[in-house]
């Protein structure tokens, strides 16, 4: 609104310079632009993620394969994390050797992490693998994903706004400097005649 109010007010100022008037008009047409195209460009990186990173989950969903692990014996503990949100994570998982039946059939045995707080010889957890038993992790969500996609397109949205608004602030520097260059050649051009109006010389 400052921006439409000043444009307006310059419009018949007659101290208004060719500058300002440009300035102010710069000021209208990056609004315009924040306001239309930074959520248009927030939109399209926003749905570009979206179908990316559900065909990702589509593909892990094909690729990765729940199965059950029986546990075969508890293994010491990890050396502590001091990192506060993957402790807090791994606090309800231990680390056991346990048995499982791959997708295509195969018998496996060796390390895994259990999702159980004292886990014991016998009992039954779900961990995911590749077709050939290969311990992975879970696939990705498809609620998560579209919270990425959002993620994405908000930041987008805000990337292209301060892009826009740092172009407008570098050309308005830009013109200040100029216009700062010519004051400064119109008083050379006056400062030898400085105060002597009228005195004769």
């Amino acid at each position: 609104m400052r921006t439409i109010s000043g444009l307006w007010r310059w419009r018949h100022n007659p101290l208004r310079r060719t500058s300002d008037l440009a300035e102010a008009w710069l000021a209208l047409v990056v609004l315009l632009l924040i306001l239309v195209a930074a959520p248009l460009i927030g939109s399209v990186v926003g749905d570009i993620a979206q179908g990316a990173l559900q065909q990702s989950v589509r593909d892990q969903r094909a690729a990765r394969h729940p199965v059950t692990a029986t546990v075969v014996r508890t293994l010491d503990r990890a050396t502590l994390d001091t990192d506060p949100e993957t402790s807090s994570a791994r606090d309800l998982r231990s680390r056991v050797v346990a048995d499982w039946t791959a997708p295509d059939g195969s018998g496996h045995h060796g390390p895994a992490m259990a999702e159980l707080k004292s886990p014991h010889r016998g009992d039954h957890f779900e961990i995911w693998t590749d077709l050939h038993g290969r311990i992975v992790t879970r696939p990705l969500d498809p609620a998560t994903a579209t919270t990425h996609a959002v993620l994405a397109g908000f930041g987008a949205a805000l990337l292209a706004a301060g892009t826009l608004e740092g172009g407008r602030r570098l050309i308005v520097w830009r013109m200040t400097r100029r216009r700062y260059a010519r004051w400064d050649q119109a008083w050379d051009k006056a400062g030898p005649d400085w105060g002597r109006t009228g005195t004769g010389s």
